[in-house]
């Protein structure tokens, strides 16, 4: 084998593989074939020396890479009965995406497209050692223990036989049932987006984000990781809460004691803990927990099945001891299983109390059913456990739906029949004093009850205090907001100073101290996120893109609607006024993130919804004519250059400025077109990265509108193709933007000629209006203002798309102070005053403000009127029919060599020269006339001839170049086949 022929390196014996190149014929693409040989035997290779054409193939291994393999790796792969065998697909330039991708494009991870190797490329091929996976957990372990961990908290144990003594068995139930459906609506709207493609870290947010866009997904995201970090604090209150009322004698600073009195008796002096204790013992607590934080996620999840054994013991302590409780056992207020304390406790009986919670007829809370709710709600979160631990599940799109829904029922149905079972077991006064009515019952002790609640509030808070920082790490990780640049953190590291910040969150919210204050607080911001991921669903469900295939099949946009709608009302139900600080929050971070945000494209269901409503507007519009009333200009701005810019210079920096100007209050689009001469596919890449600076252009200029760039054998070649196919249905572009080639008589560009008149007489085959810039240096950016007048020369009928155009340049700053000048061409002076009426009614009719006037071009004498402009003109049409004389006594002295009738830029063409010099003769009065009575104009506005039939480009260029001399700024504009103005309302 030849010196280009190159070995795989081996490590084993055996194992050694050779890549030959395989070369088609001369005028074919290569195509690099691998075959596996026999390392000892040695093939002469019968290719010609084809190295300089190939490429260098780098054969490595590199370690502990495994299935993280880059683009253009191959793992090592060894048949079972020998060597391996040759690929079939690599016939088609490219290595078995299995063998490229993995499952790297599965994950959603950013991977460079797979593309053919380039000649004079080095591909390196790694034979990489697969990686040890790490321990996965499945639906009962990952999902349904932690979100029955989250849902059962100390709520259950201190405050729902409470609840039920307030609020009755009858609206206890329902309640249950209002909250439940809302987390059970938002498990199903959760199990479906979570089945339709893997999840990375950020739970929630991930969610949302990817959904609703990076906008809505930071704001929800930010106020679900405040409510985390409140739900911690929220903890270590209710943990002290209980802990200095059994305790009082031994870690209280000031014992509260408070006289109560229910339905108006009065009762033994109950002792609630002070607000200083909790203030301080606060501060302890969390500082504590923030060094266990410190100690990583892998010691919280370790003692998590110590967290969850005593909450199940203690469960099924209090269901033993109701059935066994008895009549005043083993307590007064105990009535047993009692159908009389069903019927007594089924109404509610809504009573005033204390900061503490205790009945006082002189107390400062009211309770009622709204309130209930925001006090209760926190009792069945904790859905989003499982989604937050995505990244170590072993089958997420399977988990999560079973495992959140099973929590989500199963503590529902437990809370609707612990309703029953508390409201059958004692009296409601037992019910309102008895904050510990769970372990008055239980059986056999009741410090099972003390250590379920011990465990279960420090459990809840220490997974709050581990989880918010992670989410805030997550939010900064995303790049989105500056701002949270600070708490970023590498993969694998722990978010050290996000935890800091969630401490002092948490020291904020336990100095208030008040339980029944911190929770509205965290409702509304679970309810909030509940209510994102209901919208995401919602959104994605309805648009129903062909990328949305969840595997969960049981949802429906209107239970997403549902869902959303009712944490809406839940929220308005507990307090209006935190709903509006909550959502206030909300639309804040929003519009922060709008404005200083980087902009990043996560492929939300919102840009699917523009897409899709764009495509019903199309289909709307329909294939027929716009109307007139309806018409917006929608030009094609021709980027090309009639020259060579500065480098990195895209286009000329004045036309989006023009663009901007044909839009009424910048409403609109414009779509700029450059053309890249050469062949597609070795100028692809130079295509698309001029795309990108011309799109970069755009945005500086703040201009609505599209860059494309084409690739073409030559710029008339490629304008046909852009004006036939650009646009769709009636958002084609109507009116072609280009500038003046002033330069190419000075620049001796001859090419330019032909290449005018072309583009031209395209427009006029596509039905195109054309506006072509001369002048464009001057042309006036939005803060230079302009005084005159728009001077229009209204020579034929053109759809009234000039006077449209001087309509539009008055509502810009720069035109608002300039007035508008028809001028009109009368062919005798007999028909001025009668053709000045019409147009003065005209204008009238149109809603145009304009003064006219009229020429006589019949009576007009070149050489009976003296003037400064008719000199210029004069010199310059003298200029003009000298160039023309020549160019023509060339085509025919080289007609008449050859043999050949007259031809110009390869056409036969025909040329009476009494008609040039009538062209010429009308452009030079059309001059004299613009220099005689438009000199002080901001702006003209002409008519653009066509170019004549078989009539060589050279001399139509002549023609113009007389009719723009000396005119500073001007506009040659022709409408097309239709009205684009009309008389009628």
């Amino acid at each position: 084998m030849d010196n280009e022929d190159i070995e795989g390196s081996e490590t084993q014996a055996g194992r050694g593989r050779k890549y030959r190149p395989v070369v088609a014929q001369d005028n074919d693409r290569a195509v690099l074939e691998m075959s596996s040989m026999d390392p000892d035997s040695s093939h002469p290779s019968p290719l010609p020396n084809r190295s300089q054409s190939m490429k260098k193939i780098k054969v490595g291994r590199q370690p502990s890479m495994g299935l993280n393999a880059r683009e253009g790796s191959l793992p090592a792969r060894k048949g079972v009965g020998g060597p391996q065998k040759e690929s079939k697909l690599e016939l088609f330039g490219f290595d078995s995406l299995v063998n490229i991708l993995g499952l790297k494009s599965m994950t959603g991870e950013q991977m460079s497209e797979p593309s053919s190797p380039r000649d004079g490329d080095d591909v390196s091929i790694s034979l990489d050692n697969p990686k040890t996976a790490a321990v996965k957990s499945g639906t009962m372990m990952g999902v349904f223990v932690p979100c029955l961990q989250n849902i059962m908290g100390i709520i259950y144990y201190i405050r729902f036989s409470w609840i039920v003594g307030m609020a009755g068995i009858g609206e206890s139930l329902l309640l249950v049932a209002f909250c439940g459906s809302c987390t059970f609506l938002t498990a199903v709207s959760l199990s479906a987006i979570a089945t339709n493609g893997a999840m990375k870290g950020g739970g929630p947010y991930y969610l949302i984000g990817r959904a609703l866009g990076p906008e809505v997904g930071v704001s929800i995201g930010l106020c679900f990781f405040l409510g985390n970090a409140v739900a911690g604090a929220l903890q270590i209150a209710r943990f002290l809460n209980f802990i200095l009322m059994k305790l009082s004698l031994f870690f209280t600073f000031l014992n509260a004691e408070t006289i109560t009195k229910v339905n108006g008796t009065s009762v033994e002096p109950i002792t609630s803990p002070s607000l200083h204790d909790l203030q301080v013992y606060g501060i302890v607590v969390t500082i504590a927990l923030c060094f266990i934080v410190f100690g990583g996620v892998k010691m919280i999840n370790r003692v998590a099945p110590a967290f969850l054994v005593p909450v199940l013991f203690s469960l099924f302590s209090i269901f033993v001891g109701i059935f066994l409780a008895r009549k005043d056992y083993p307590e007064a207020g105990i009535t047993g299983l009692s159908l009389e304390s069903l019927k007594d406790n089924w109404s509610s009986d809504y009573q005033s109390t204390n900061d503490a919670g205790i009945p006082d007829p002189n107390g400062k809370i009211s309770w009622n059913f709204n309130a209930l709710v925001g006090l209760f709600f926190p009792a069945v979160t904790g859905i989003m456990a499982g989604s937050n631990r995505s990244a170590s599940l072993k089958d997420t799109q399977r988990s999560i739906p079973i495992g959140t829904l099973a929590a989500t029922l199963v503590t529902t149905v437990l809370y609707i029949f612990t309703v029953f079972l508390f409201g059958a077991v004692a009296t409601r006064k037992k019910l309102f004093t008895d904050r510990l009515l769970t372990a008055t019952i239980a059986w056999p002790l009741p410090s099972l009850i003390y250590v379920g609640i011990i465990l279960s509030t420090l459990g809840a808070a220490l997974q709050s205090m581990t989880g918010a920082p992670r989410l805030l790490a997550a939010i900064a990780n995303d790049d989105i907001l500056p701002v949270l640049n600070y708490f970023k953190v590498a993969d694998g590291s722990e978010p050290q100073i996000a935890t800091f910040f969630t401490a002092f969150l948490c020291i904020a919210c336990v100095i208030i101290g008040n339980l029944d204050l911190i929770t509205p607080t965290i409702t509304m911001f679970y309810l909030l996120c509940y209510a994102g991921v209901n919208l995401s669903c919602f959104l994605l469900d309805l648009l129903d893109a062909p990328s949305w295939r969840p595997r969960w099949k049981f949802h429906h946009w209107s239970l997403s609607l549902i869902g959303a709608l009712l944490c809406i009302v839940i929220m308005f139900l507990i307090s209006w006024s935190f709903t509006v600080v909550s959502l206030a929050l909300a639309s804040l971070i929003y519009y922060y993130v709008s404005i200083k945000g980087k902009a990043g494209d996560w492929g939300d269901g919102f840009k699917s919804a523009y897409f899709q409503l764009a495509l019903r507007s199309l289909r709307s519009l329909g294939a027929n004519q716009v109307h007139p009333k309806n018409w917006y200009p929608i030009p094609l701005i021709f980027c090309r250059p009639w020259g060579k810019l500065p480098e990195n210079v895209p286009c000329h920096p004045k036309l989006a400025d023009f663009a901007n100007c044909m839009k009424k209050k910048g409403r609109g689009m414009s779509i700029f077109v450059s053309i890249l001469d050469g062949d597609y596919h070795e100028c692809a890449e130079d295509a698309k990265t001029a795309c990108k600076h011309l799109s970069t252009y755009i945005d500086y200029k703040n201009c609505e509108g599209v860059a494309e760039i084409v690739v073409a054998p030559s710029m008339s070649d490629g304008f046909q193709g852009i004006v036939q196919t650009m646009g769709l249905g009636n958002l084609k572009p109507n009116i072609v933007v280009m500038r003046y080639p002033e330069i190419w008589r000075s620049e001796n560009l001859t090419e330019i000629p032909a290449t005018f008149v072309g583009i031209i007489n395209d427009c006029i085959v596509a039905n195109k209006a054309v506006v072509i810039v001369k002048g464009l240096d001057e042309w006036p950016n939005e803060y230079q203002r302009q005084y005159g007048t728009i001077d229009l020369y209204w020579i034929v009928r053109d759809g009234g798309l000039m006077l449209l155009l001087s309509q539009l340049l008055l509502t810009k700053e720069s035109f608002e102070s300039c007035k508008i000048q028809v001028f009109c061409i009368a062919e005798e002076d007999s028909d001025a005053e009668g053709l000045k009426a019409d147009v003065r009614k005209f204008l009238y009719d149109l809603r145009m403000s304009a003064e006219v006037i009229v020429i006589s071009m019949k009576t007009w004498d070149a050489q009976a009127d003296g003037g400064s402009q008719q000199d210029e003109s004069l010199e310059a049409f003298n200029g003009a029919q000298k160039r023309i004389a020549g160019y023509l006594t060339d085509m025919k002295a080289t007609a008449q060599r050859e043999g050949r009738p007259l031809m110009a830029d390869g056409k036969v063409v025909v040329v009476n020269e009494q008609q040039v010099e009538k062209f010429l003769y009308t452009t030079l009065k059309l001059n004299s006339s613009i220099l005689k009575y438009s000199r002080m104009a901001a702006v003209v506005l002409v008519s653009l001839p066509p170019p004549p039939v078989n009539h060589p480009a050279y001399f139509y260029m002549e023609y113009m170049d007389l009719l723009v001399e000396n005119v500073p700024r001007l506009l040659i504009v022709r409408g097309y086949r239709r009205d684009v103005v009309t008389l009628f309302t």
